[in-house]
């Protein structure tokens, strides 16, 4: 399944690592704040945003992102 979420992205050395589902905007920014204390600012990076990306089902129920769809312009 295809859609639009908030998500939390963490970037190393300009290169996407890692990414998570977030319910909306508020809990984003307040997960990136929490995280931003515990790692190093030179060669990490927390981004908040909506991205179009590719949701699979866990077993829980839950969904998270499989794949963020990077679209060109």
């Amino acid at each position: 399944m295809t859609k639009m979420v908030i998500a939390l992205c963490l970037f190393i050395n300009g290169e996407l690592l890692e990414h998570r589902i977030q319910s909306n905007m508020y809990e984003c920014l307040k997960h990136k704040r929490e995280a931003e204390r515990h790692i190093n600012p030179e060669d990490h990076q927390l981004v908040c945003g909506e991205v179009k990306a590719e949701l699979a089902k866990n077993v829980d129920g839950s969904y998270s992102i499989h794949k963020i769809i990077i679209e060109s312009k």
